[in-house]
């Protein structure tokens, strides 16, 4: 199972192009700082707009660059079962250890077209797959019960929960149990779900801090409760920074200003500016992340 701190990498461009260069010196960057796995194009990695030609080679450079000090989860998903088990195959030849799968936006498929859509993608590709479920953004609510359905299909082994709501977080332990790996999709539930018997987290923020955000997790789980929240604490205005756009507009301005790529992103998003990036700038100097 997956399990521990997870960062969903930004995709550093510059000049309208994947800077694969940056690219590389990032991955590098998230494993010296002790960060248990990484998640090439998902939403914070602009998936929606890649090609497909670049997200293959945004996942091969990641794979290359790891060189199997941590696992790769690549984004495969797609709201047409089809495609996403086109992509799925296209990241398991680009070398991923793993594959995150988001529930279909747009369409709305019930929860028996939930079911039988994993079940496609498990039976077409031997690759281990984290269902992601992030209502918010895609109109569509993989419900606890459900997702101890799909808990029972080889080849499914977590869920990256990203409703924020503990609640939600816990429904989903309780039905699943130890058979999947409960991952946290929002940073600032992240230690709550986890102390409540989640398995970590695949987060945001830990691509500006991803040390103290492996700390935390690492801590949660065994047991050193003061540690982790002093560092939750120290860490959560930063956490809240990240949203104050769509995500990944925020962090994407905070990855730029250590020096990863530009701050620039595809549309319809646009850069963080004004005063929401000053006050991240500012929060990014105060804890020390920026000299």
């Amino acid at each position: 199972m997956f399990t521990g701190a997870i960062t969903a990498l930004v995709t550093p461009m510059r000049g309208g192009n994947v800077d694969l260069s940056a690219l590389r010196a990032f991955v590098d960057f998230q494993i010296e700082a002790g960060i248990d796995a990484v998640v090439p194009c998902g939403t914070t990695g602009e998936s929606a707009t890649l090609t497909d030609e670049e997200q293959a080679q945004v996942i091969r450079t990641v794979v290359e660059q790891t060189r199997k000090r941590v696992p790769v989860i690549a984004g495969a998903g797609a709201n047409s079962t089809a495609k996403a088990v086109q992509l799925s195959k296209m990241a398991a030849e680009a070398g991923a250890d793993g594959l995150l799968h988001v529930t279909p936006y747009y369409n709305k498929p019930n929860q028996a077209g939930l079911v039988a859509h994993y079940s496609a993608l498990a039976a077409a590709v031997k690759l281990p797959i984290v269902v992601y479920n992030v209502p918010g953004r895609t109109g569509c609510d993989l419900l606890p019960e459900t997702m101890a359905q799909l808990a029972k299909l080889p080849g499914i082994v977590a869920i990256k929960e990203a409703t924020g709501l503990l609640a939600r977080g816990q429904q989903v332990v309780a039905a699943c149990g130890e058979k999947v790996s409960v991952l946290s999709g929002d940073d600032a539930t992240c230690l709550g779900l986890t102390l409540l018997g989640g398995h970590g987290v695949i987060s945001v923020v830990s691509n500006v801090i991803p040390g103290p955000m492996a700390k935390m997790i690492a801590a949660a789980r065994k047991g050193a409760l003061d540690e982790a929240r002093r560092i939750h604490y120290q860490y959560q205005n930063l956490m809240d920074l990240m949203f104050v756009e769509s995500n990944p507009i925020p962090v994407k301005a905070g990855v730029a200003a250590l020096g990863f790529g530009q701050n620039e992103l595809r549309l319809p998003l646009v850069p963080l500016g004004g005063e929401k990036l000053e006050r991240l700038t500012a929060e990014l100097r105060r804890l020390g992340v920026l000299s």
